[in-house]
């Protein structure tokens, strides 16, 4: 079997030469950092599997894709680029990653926690302009972080906040249980948490899940931490309660559109801290991430 990397970029791009290993497929690598959708069938022709990063796969321009059987996602967000039912009538089977880059994320996650609950990002801004704003933060020993979804990040998540002495509560839309953390009804996770951290893959169930109703039971002036998908929340919703107060702070690494478009209304509030969906982006997800791929395309080439 034949593959290409489709958008490798430089960074990944040579990264992945460190982690291949003898006996793995051919793998082409195409540097480039944006694929347009219309460039599709001629960059894949003749491959048997694709590895891609963050390129768009519309179904009308992956059903030229002839001789394609595989798509190997680089991360849980396949959902985010393409459709794979979809895809499957095609033909063409998506494949995702899970677990790569848990810790690296829950680590962001908890620095997102910690920026918003001291106001550093707006301090920063203040002080870097020649001002001397000192904001009045948050104590988070002893308060409650919610989890909405419980995966393996956020059983990372609630690894690190236990050792910060907070109480770790949790819903999860299949029964689950682990050491040290409670798990609630939905009401009850939203009523509850100080901060909120969202921990959902998104789906058709998913999508919006967090909306103007849900925003409306949380906690007034909750922290919320978004390291998962943009579109779980709904947008407009949380925007407005960020400006009314009943979100204390908002900080996210995850937007319904991204990159975050010019003018985006997030980008203009003081009680939001912004990142640019980061929270894997380090050297030990990295190699985790592309010898995990691999090791798909050595499972399909039997």
């Amino acid at each position: 079997m034949r593959g290409i990397f489709l958008d490798a970029g430089s960074e990944l791009g040579d990264l992945f030469l460190t982690v291949r290993r003898a006996g793995d497929p051919e793998v082409a690598v195409n540097r480039a950092e944006d694929v347009a959708p219309e460039t599709l069938p001629a960059l894949l022709a003749g491959y048997d599997f694709v590895l891609n990063d963050h390129t768009p796969m519309p179904t009308a321009w992956m059903a030229r894709c002839t001789g394609l059987k595989h798509v190997i996602f680089l991360g849980t967000g396949a959902r985010s680029y393409m459709n794979p039912e979809e895809l499957a009538e095609l033909g063409i089977t998506v494949h995702i990653i899970r677990g790569y880059g848990d810790t690296a994320v829950a680590e962001h996650a908890i620095a997102l926690m910690w920026a918003a609950a001291r106001g550093l990002a707006a301090m920063d801004r203040g002080v870097r302009a020649g001002g001397w704003p000192r904001t009045e933060g948050m104590q988070l020993t002893g308060k409650t972080l919610g989890l909405l979804g419980f995966g393996g990040i956020a059983a990372e998540v609630a690894r690190i906040a236990h050792g910060s002495g907070m109480k770790v509560i949790a819903w999860n839309r299949t029964p689950k249980t682990a050491a040290g953390v409670t798990f609630v009804g939905l009401e009850d996770l939203l009523a509850q948490s100080h901060v909120l951290s969202v921990h959902l893959l998104l789906n058709d169930e998913t999508r919006g899940l967090l909306s103007a109703e849900r925003i409306a039971r949380l906690r007034p002036g909750v922290l919320l931490v978004n390291t998962a998908r943009g579109a779980v929340i709904d947008e407009a919703a949380m925007i407005a309660a960020l400006r009314s107060g009943q979100i204390g702070h908002a900080a996210l690494d995850v937007f319904e559109t991204e990159p975050l478009p010019a003018g985006n209304a997030l980008a203009g509030l003081e009680n939001v801290t912004l990142s640019a969906h980061s929270a894997f982006r380090t050297p030990e997800a990295g190699e985790n991430l592309l010898r995990m791929a691999l090791d798909i395309a050595v499972t399909l080439a039997g």
